[in-house]
């Protein structure tokens, strides 16, 4: 055999062919990480080598280039192994291998900005790129510690999301053309029937009972036709738009049974428009379509005030049998197109119905219901799903058409409805702040507070008012206080706001402090007046102490000047109120400012006093005694008269006196124990 064996040099060629593929792979995935640059990376240094020229590949790469050659002297069974030549595979190197590497194969170090060989090393299916057997053992080796920094800052950056498909793209969809055209045939039909319920009566056409019985046979039809349908796979979007449309026409012809014939009463007709909604909804459920759904419960809130031919409580009913027929399927599928389609209806449907009835009782019932469903349903969900945002809408937006209403009722049923409003958002809050959602509850406490707003302003006059006002802040103040809520302490805040406006503007108006009133008060208005300054003037002192504990004030000296003002008008206001409930002379008016000046400084003593540690006292102190020598010198120096201003001035001035003594005598005593 004069020739290498054939088995032999095939084997050679593989591998000679694996390799090569390995090293374009491994270039290709160097260029896919590392764009090349934009310019030439500079010469590398050249690497001192005794390695054969690049053109003879190692052995790791070429293969063995031994064959068996027999010679004429031996025979086939004694064959010596003969060196001869065989073609080398071609050489692949990196780009930044420097001509003058260490060897076939091997890159020299690399330019900056590219990765050594080591950087292909974490591929978990790349082999390391091989060094020649007869490099130099001294040749520098890159290291991944040396490696230069990327110059590109970093991986490139992914692009953009592309953008959603436009109206254009779903309406040239395959199959979105079925979809249209069964939808709008569904619209179509429900509309004719509406028509055959609504305008023959007007028109004579028929009787009220083929009228009815036809719109229920028709709307069995469409239901079967529906089932049949969706037996179907290429038939079910059709199926989908005429189940709903059926439905629909059940559900429409009960509440024209009902409103428009009477053949039914209203307790049963709610409970059949119940079982034809909850009836559809749940074939939406079994389907899992929530185009059926929406459909079943938008096409009868559409359509019903049509039938009912206005708004009217017997509307709110049936949208409300919606709501609850919906609630469950919401609850199992998480649909929120549902929850809004049921949810809206009935509320809007509460609005419009204010004015058009007479029944104070209907009205204020029919608002209640639409609250408690729409909570209701907005609790279970939440406590479900405590993420959906629907459910933290209906609460917030269902009892607010029952504070509406409560402009229209009388002052007894109003107070009334508004209350139970308040007790049942103030409890969900109370007894379902730990297990709810935060949102979820702050969202019910904001209502529960606005309700019990809405009650005090209802139920009473503007005297009264003001106090009862300020009672709620307070209690809503010690609230946050305990339970560390910060929503607390808005609403008492707000509340607080409120209350000291109104007892500004009609209960204790800076006039009644400031001049001598020709006219007498009544001694009922000066004894509200000496309440509410004093409500006014225990908040003013609790609300900052809540706010601090909650870290909400801090140092900044514009509010504590605001409160500062407020606490000086509530003072003034409990002494003048009670020097005038006395006497309303001119002897007990000026009286009553002789004392306020006397207090003030008796005030300012005691922040001093108490404030010999407390900066904010001390200055707090300071600031109220610049306050009573102010009012001494503006205001008593040219309204008191005789006696008063002797009083006030002594008073006052044996105060500032026995302040400064025993205020010098404290700090005396504290630098001496800090001396010592």
């Amino acid at each position: 055999m004069t020739g290498p064996d054939p088995l032999t040099r095939l084997a050679d060629e593989l591998g000679h062919l694996g390799r090569r593929l390995e090293a374009v792979g491994l270039e290709l995935r160097a260029v896919r990480t590392h764009p090349a640059d934009t310019t030439a990376p500079p010469e590398p240094a050249p690497v001192p080598s005794t390695a054969a020229t690049p053109t003879q590949p190692p052995a790791a790469l070429a293969g063995p280039t031994t064959t068996q050659t027999p010679t004429p002297t031996q025979t086939p069974q004694t064959q010596t192994p003969v060196s001869t030549p065989t073609m080398a595979a071609p050489t692949v190197t990196p780009p930044w291998a420097g001509a003058t590497g260490s060897g076939y194969g091997q890159p020299a170090y690399p330019p900056p900005g590219r990765p050594h060989q080591a950087a292909f090393h974490t591929a978990p299916h790349a082999a390391p790129w091989p060094m020649p057997q007869h490099a130099p053992q001294n040749a520098p080796q890159p290291t991944p510690q040396h490696a230069p920094p990327m110059p590109w800052g970093g991986p490139p950056q992914l692009p953009p999301p592309p953008p959603g498909p436009t109206l254009f793209d779903r309406l040239s969809k395959p199959g979105a053309g079925s979809k249209l055209l069964a939808w709008v045939g569904g619209a179509v039909t429900l509309l004719g029937v509406v028509m055959l319920l609504v305008l023959a009566v007007q028109r004579g056409y028929l009787g009220p009972v083929p009228r009815v019985v036809g719109g229920a046979l028709l709307g069995a039809a469409l239901i079967g036709t529906a089932l049949r349908l969706h037996r179907t796979e290429t038939a079910r979007t059709g199926a989908f738009a005429v189940a709903a449309t059926g439905v629909a026409v059940l559900y429409l012809d009960v509440v024209a049974a009902t409103s428009i014939y009477e053949y039914l009463p209203e307790g049963a007709g709610l409970a059949a428009g119940l079982a034809v909604a909850a009836g559809g909804l749940l074939l939406a459920l079994r389907w899992n379509s929530v185009a059926f759904a929406v459909g079943v419960v938008g096409a009868g809130a559409v359509c019903a005030p049509v039938v009912t031919q206005g708004f009217t409580p017997l509307l709110v009913a049936f949208l409300l049998v919606l709501k609850v027929a919906a609630s469950p399927v919401h609850l199992k599928r998480n649909w929120p197109a549902l929850a809004v389609t049921a949810g809206v209806p009935p509320l809007l449907a509460t609005v419009l119905t204010i004015g058009r009835t007479d029944g104070q009782a209907v009205l204020a019932g029919v608002a209640l219901a639409a609250a408690v469903v729409g909570v209701a349903s907005a609790v279970l969900t939440a406590r479900i799903r405590p993420d959906d945002r629907t459910a933290l809408g209906l609460a917030i937006g269902s009892p607010l058409p029952a504070l509406l209403t409560t402009a229209v009722l009388d002052r007894t049923w109003a107070t009334g409805l508004a209350a139970v409003i308040a007790v049942l958002m103030l409890a969900l809050w109370v007894f379902g702040r730990r297990s709810l959602p935060k949102p979820f509850a702050a969202g019910v406490a904001g209502v529960g507070v606005f309700a019990l707003f809405v009650t005090t302003t209802v139920a009473l006059d503007a005297s009264p008012r003001a106090v009862v006002v300020l009672g709620e802040a307070l209690v809503l103040a010690v609230v946050a206080t305990r339970l560390h809520s910060r929503g607390s302490l808005l609403g008492s805040a707000l509340f607080g706001g409120v209350g000291f406006v109104l007892a500004v503007a009609h209960v204790v108006p800076l006039r009644l402090l400031l001049v001598q009133q020709a006219d007498l008060i009544g001694t009922g208005r000066l004894v509200t007046g000496l309440l509410t300054s004093a409500v006014l003037l225990v908040l003013a002192v609790v609300l900052p102490w809540a706010a601090v504990r909650l870290g909400v004030l801090d140092r900044h000296p514009l509010p504590w000047i605001g409160i500062g003002l407020v606490v000086l008008y509530a003072a003034a206001g409990v002494v003048m109120c009670g020097a005038l409930s006395v006497s309303q002379t001119t002897t007990g008016f000026l009286f009553g400012h002789a004392v306020v000046t006397v207090s003030w400084t008796l005030a300012a003593l005691v922040l001093l006093v108490r404030g010999i540690d407390v900066r904010p006292l001390r200055v707090a102190g300071l600031v109220l005694v610049g306050a009573a020598v102010a009012k001494l010198l503006l205001f008593d120096l040219s309204a008191l008269d005789g006696i008063a201003r002797v009083l006030a001035f002594i008073g006052a001035g044996l105060v500032l006196l026995t302040a400064g003594t025993r205020y010098a005598k404290l700090v005396a005593t504290r630098r001496i124990s800090a001396i010592s």
